[in-house]
């Protein structure tokens, strides 16, 4: 039997990443609000590829790291900038939960060190049992506030669990997506509930994924941690230019 040939590496995801992230961020900017025109909407579904390659590379770091506690730290360190570039992109006030919203209250780097760490936690044979799976409520009521909220601790979670196993992870993904969906389509906006359910797109994109970092390029490291808060400071000044100084997103 003859394996299809898989031909995206591990740089070329995260290029799409960041490349729908981008038109996604900017469609929020341009067309404020959760906007029922089918050109938006369809910018927003290209959008929706990004955080599920987020969360499968998180896995993979946590896997090819050689020390997963630092990669938790820098992950930290930047999402305490990316928490002022977030808030200053969409115009939501850096104390949090200063509107009285739960939600969206920082960037979603803030869930992805958290998932790090509970991914070490479990990973230590220190630690015991009880204290492992103690860790999994509190870490989640912590990262609750933030974009993606705690879903973007406990897939990465999974698919770090899963890896090896490529369906088991196409599960998590949808599973975990499909969690997220449901809270705000019968609690918040039924139509930007509905537009999380396009998340499943990057199923297939995932599973071209070689299990190749790609070629190695001076700084294309720190490219990747850089770029999300760079390009979120872009998209506030963009904001201020078209709309002055009022929140664009729920």
């Amino acid at each position: 039997m003859i394996l299809a040939k898989k031909h995206l590496n591990g740089n070329q995801l995260k290029l799409i990443a960041i490349i729908a992230m981008t038109i996604d961020h900017l469609t929020w900017v341009i067309f404020p609000g959760m906007q029922a025109v089918w050109y938006v909407f369809a910018l927003h579904i290209i959008g929706r590829l990004t955080a599920p390659i987020m969360w499968f590379f998180i896995a993979e770091g946590c896997f090819y790291t050689r020390n997963i506690w630092k990669y938790a730290g820098r992950l930290f360190i930047f999402a305490l900038i990316s928490h002022f570039a977030y808030n200053f992109a969409f115009g939501i006030p850096f104390l949090p939960f200063s509107t009285g919203s739960f939600f969206n209250q920082t960037g979603v780097m803030w869930s992805l060190a958290w998932a790090v760490v509970l991914i070490a936690i479990f990973k230590s044979e220190k630690i015991p049992q009880w204290a492992k799976y103690l860790a999994i409520p509190i870490i989640c009521v912590i990262t609750f506030p933030s974009d993606w909220s705690c879903i973007a601790v406990m897939c990465p979670f999974f698919l770090y669990q899963h890896r090896g196993n490529f369906k088991a992870q196409a599960i998590d993904i949808v599973l975990w997506t499909l969690m997220y969906a449901v809270v705000y389509f019968f609690c918040l906006d039924k139509l930007y509930g509905a537009l999380q359910m396009f998340t499943f797109l990057t199923i297939p994109i995932l599973a071209q994924y070689n299990g190749e970092r790609g070629k190695k390029i001076p700084g294309t490291k720190w490219l990747f941690y850089i770029y999300y808060p760079a390009h979120l400071f872009v998209v506030g000044i963009i904001r201020l230019a078209l709309h002055g100084n009022v929140p664009i997103i729920f």
